[in-house]
This record gives C-alpha cells, sequence and structure tokens, in this order.
C-alpha cells in the first residue's frame, strides 16, 4: 500500500525545515518564489494532500458547512443547495447536506453532526415542529454562525435569509382579483410553519380589504398528497371554486395531478396560481401556470453571502428578504 505523503516526506527531499515546507504551501510572503515553486512541484509530484482532521483539531474549524433540511428531494432546496454549492467551492468550502425529514429529534441528531465535524457555519431551514431553536444558538458560543432560510423561527434574535412571503401572496392576491374571481380555494403550508402564517395573512388581508365579492376557502396541506385529497374534495363539486391558490411547487403538484383526476380544463372551468421556486414546475403544463416566483438559487446566493459578511467580522444579527416577481402564464 502506498505511504500519503507528508510535509516531513517533502521537506526530507527538498533538505528544507517543515514549516518552511508548510508555508510555502501557504504562499507565505517570507518564502522566496523559487523555494515555493520547488515545494508546489514536488507536492503535486507526491500527490500531497494536507490532514485535513488536523488542521480542524488545531484550529477548531473546518472548511465546510453545514446545511440541514426537511427534505432534499424538494426543488426548491434542490436549486438553493446547488447555488451555496456553487459559491461556496469558488470560496473554498465544501457542504455537508443533511436531511431532517421534518422530524425535530433528526434535526438535532443532524445539528450534533456539524458540531462535531467542526463545521465552520451552518444553514438551517427548520422543521415544521421545531419550537426551541436555543441548541442553534448555542453555537455561537463555540464560534458557528447559524443562518437560517426559508422556513425561519419566529423568534427576532438570529440571522434570517427569508423569502419576500407577505409580497409574494399579496401579488398572487391582487393577480387573482384583477382576474375578477369569485370563489377561490387557498391551500397554504403547514399551519405551524412562520411561512405558511405570513403567505396566508398577507392573502386573505389583501382579499378582505379590496374585494367584498369574492369568497375564500382556507386550508393548509403539510405536502403534496395532502392538496391532491383537498382538490379532489373541492374540485369535484361542479361550479364550486373558480380559482386554486397554492402556497408552493410541492402543494402546485398535487393540485395539478387532482385536476388532472377530475379533467378540469384550465383555466375555463378553474383558473390555477401558484408561489413557485422558478419555472421549471409551471411549464411542466399546459397551459403554463402563471406563479409568483420566490428564488431559491438566489436565496442561497444571499445566504452565502450572508454567513461570508458574519465571518469576517458583521456578527450583527440580521434578517434579509429576497423580493418577489410575477410571471404570467396561461392559467388563470
Amino acid at each position: 500500500m502506498r505511504t500519503k505523503a507528508t510535509l516531513k516526506h517533502i521537506s526530507q527531499s527538498l533538505n528544507l525545515s517543515i514549516s518552511t515546507v508548510s508555508r510555502a504551501l501557504k504562499n507565505h510572503p517570507d518564502i522566496s518564489d523559487q523555494t515555493k515553486q520547488k515545494v508546489m512541484e514536488l507536492a503535486s509530484l507526491m500527490e500531497y494532500e494536507p490532514n485535513t482532521h488536523a488542521i480542524n483539531l488545531r484550529t477548531n474549524k473546518s472548511k465546510t458547512f453545514g446545511v440541514i433540511v426537511p427534505v432534499i428531494s424538494n426543488y426548491f432546496y434542490h436549486s438553493f443547495i446547488a447555488a451555496l454549492e456553487e459559491d461556496a467551492r469558488r470560496l473554498g468550502y465544501a457542504l455537508i447536506i443533511l436531511q431532517s425529514s421534518d422530524d425535530p429529534q433528526i434535526e438535532l441528531e443532524n445539528l450534533r453532526i456539524c458540531r462535531m465535524n467542526r463545521v465552520a457555519g451552518v444553514f438551517v431551514s427548520i422543521t415544521a415542529n421545531t419550537k426551541d431553536i436555543k441548541p442553534f444558538l448555542k453555537l455561537d458560543e463555540v464560534d458557528i454562525p447559524v443562518i437560517f432560510f426559508d422556513k425561519v423561527p419566529d423568534f427576532e434574535a438570529c440571522n434570517k435569509i427569508c423569502l419576500a412571503d407577505t409580497e409574494a401572496a399579496t401579488m398572487a392576491a391582487l393577480t387573482i382579483i384583477r382576474k375578477q374571481k369569485k370563489k377561490v380555494l387557498a391551500i397554504f403550508g403547514n399551519e405551524e410553519m412562520s411561512i405558511s402564517k405570513k403567505r396566508k395573512q398577507a392573502f386573505l388581508s389583501v382579499i378582505e380589504s379590496q374585494s367584498s365579492s369574492m369568497e375564500v376557502i382556507s386550508e393548509h396541506a403539510d405536502n403534496a398528497d395532502d392538496a391532491f385529497m383537498l382538490t379532489l374534495k373541492y374540485g369535484a363539486k361542479t361550479g364550486f371554486i373558480d380559482t386554486i391558490f397554492s402556497m408552493s411547487d410541492e402543494i402546485l403538484t398535487g393540485v395539478m395531478r387532482a385536476i388532472q383526476k377530475l379533467k378540469k380544463n384550465v383555466p375555463n372551468e378553474i383558473g390555477i396560481i401558484s408561489i413557485c421556486n422558478n419555472n421549471f414546475i409551471p411549464r411542466m403544463y399546459d397551459p403554463e401556470i402563471s406563479f409568483v416566483e420566490t428564488s431559491g438559487a438566489d436565496l442561497g446566493k444571499l445566504a452565502i453571502k450572508r454567513m461570508m459578511d458574519h465571518m469576517s467580522g458583521k456578527t450583527f444579527v440580521q434578517e434579509l428578504t429576497l423580493p418577489s416577481r410575477l410571471v404570467e402564464g396561461g392559467s388563470l
């Protein structure tokens, strides 16, 4: 078995001290360019790799970020992670991606894994049932910043990167009013989540204040299957509703599965509008779904920027919000 190259091997081969080799590999200004070149060339030839475990022990920090999400398969989280990984890699960091399965106990175990690996920071979208965020906030005591994103706690004194939930729901409601719809089924996410509360409050407030003739049936769905059953329940009654608003991509997929099963014509028999990550899911249908865009990729880029700002000394608490925009399809 081939012996792994070490700083000692390089130093012995070049008759240099280990400290000189180490500083040369770090491009230290005290080391001559000629020495740096020799060290770099031999390190490459010997396939030298730094002992990251030893570095982590010495510095009590790694070049790795932890990312905890309820479900990795969710398209929003997929796009968030992809954008986050791209920028993190460019900055010299890697990601540990962990799934909580929307279970607070698994979420705490994931947090423990992040701490054991001495991650440089943690990005987390909390579960619907996470009530106590003290374990996350305690990471600050060991100099591990936490950035909450998307599904964030109501607790104020923490760093949050949020979608413009109020703005997005307001845009959707105003679009429905402009289309002169009369009876709307509005399906929101888990009622314990702050994101659901914000979107529901904004949506219903706009309808109440600006449309005296519209009736809204408000329901909650924890997943696509719940949304499917709710749509079947109300959509099966001919003429009972003329529009469905879905709060997210996941809910939209359940709604559209039911609409197809019911053989409802969109938009002649029923109109559809949703809040979505981007146009990937809306374009899966004919006609394309009208939606308010809340970009997971843009949120990922904003999150990594906030993390790097925090690590550079801007440790004050911030809540940053990503703006939304309306994309007109043919479904309303």
